[in-house]
């Protein structure tokens, strides 16, 4: 059971880097694009930084089922999953925590996909949780524009 522990420890590693990586990389491309100098996205640019945003963050969940899929053929007994498209297969119904049950691993691998799931929903509470923090910039750019608008126009009726 330690070295499942273990693999499950270490394949979790990875894919916190990975995860860790990316979405610093892609918040200082947002940063330096979009944000101004109090690093508030101006609402212009929402669309392109929420889609952006989600697809960068989807790509990095699909590398990590990856790394999990390529584990799981280079580890298990042979034939244990049939192909490459099995294992991506496997790996995302584990890690996205669905587990339709359609495939399971024998029992010695079992605790490692409940590794999976845990890292799955681990990672995807950081994806949610930086999806938020983006709409919320947004929404605090909308709302400077709007209050900035409003003082010029009282700014005017007052001339």
């Amino acid at each position: 059971m330690l070295i499942y522990t273990l693999i499950g420890a270490a394949l979790v590693l990875i894919t916190v880097i990975i995860h860790a990586v990316g979405t610093t990389w892609w918040l200082g491309v947002v940063g330096r694009r979009y944000a101004n100098v109090d690093d508030v996205f101006h609402p212009d640019n929402a669309l392109k930084v929420l889609t952006g945003t989600v697809l960068i963050l989807l790509a990095l969940h699909t590398l990590e089922i990856i790394v999990w899929a390529y584990a799981y053929l280079i580890l298990l007994p042979p034939g244990e999953l049939g192909s490459f498209e099995e294992a991506v297969y496997f790996s995302f119904v584990t890690f996205t925590t669905l587990g339709y049950g359609d495939i399971t691993l024998i029992q010695n691998w079992r605790l490692l996909s409940g590794i999976e799931a845990l890292n799955g929903i681990m990672l995807v509470g950081w994806t949610t949780a930086m999806l938020f923090a983006v709409v919320q910039r947004m929404w605090q750019g909308s709302a400077r524009q709007t209050r900035g608008a409003q003082q010029e126009s009282q700014g005017e009726s007052h001339d």
